[in-house]
């Protein structure tokens, strides 16, 4: 297997001369939620598991607190 010259991940095989670009990125978009993190965030929410375990904590903080307000 031969590397292409620019690109050390494309193969001297791969033809994309007959490809469309952006053919499945209306599908890709619709199915998927995407939300970059600044740099600073990483070191707090490494992984999407930490991510959702801090927003499920702010979700319960905010129904506790919309609840009182509403009393």
């Amino acid at each position: 297997m031969k590397v292409m010259k620019d690109d050390p991940d494309m193969l001297e095989e791969y033809d994309f001369s007959n490809g469309i670009r952006g053919k499945y990125a209306s599908k890709y978009r619709e199915g998927t939620n995407i939300v970059m993190l600044d740099p600073e965030l990483i070191e707090y929410f490494p992984d999407s598991a930490s991510v959702n375990e801090a927003l499920k904590s702010l979700a319960k903080l905010m129904k506790k607190y919309r609840n009182k307000k509403a009393e």
